[in-house]
């Protein structure tokens, strides 16, 4: 049995709990790995982001003297997109398997429907 990766040098706790969590329960392609090194940095960021953000205030004066929204709200929200974006890319099974079953169906759907195109350009 192969040994698996460690987790990159520099990650904090949230990263590298990400990593072993997944390294843990299926083995990736080195391509695979970079998205997930890649997720587990995100990780690491948001925590940083949410850190600076529970220090202080949601409203923060403005240039004008008016209250306007932490710039670091849509700092955060977009690390959370980007986050949410490299999981996707691994394309990890849900816990349940709902998401292998949802591939599976889509795969048979795509058969089924290129069969039906195929036998279109035979009776014309």
């Amino acid at each position: 049995m192969a040994s698996k990766p460690a987790a990159p040098k520099g990650l904090a706790p949230g990263g590298r709990k990400l990593w072993a969590d997944i390294v843990a329960k299926w083995d990736l392609r080195p391509d695979e790995l970079r998205v997930l090194r890649e997720a587990a940095r995100e990780v690491d960021l948001i925590d940083k982001l949410e850190a600076v953000l529970n220090k202080g205030s949601l409203m923060i004066p403005g240039s004008m003297g008016q209250m306007v929204v932490h710039p670091m709200v849509t700092e955060l929200r977009q690390h959370r997109a980007t986050l949410a974006a490299l999981l996707r890319q691994l394309k990890l099974p849900d816990a349940d398997g709902g998401e292998a079953e949802k591939e599976s169906r889509s795969t048979a759907a795509r058969a089924a429907a290129n069969a039906r195109w195929a036998t279109r350009g035979q009776s014309a």
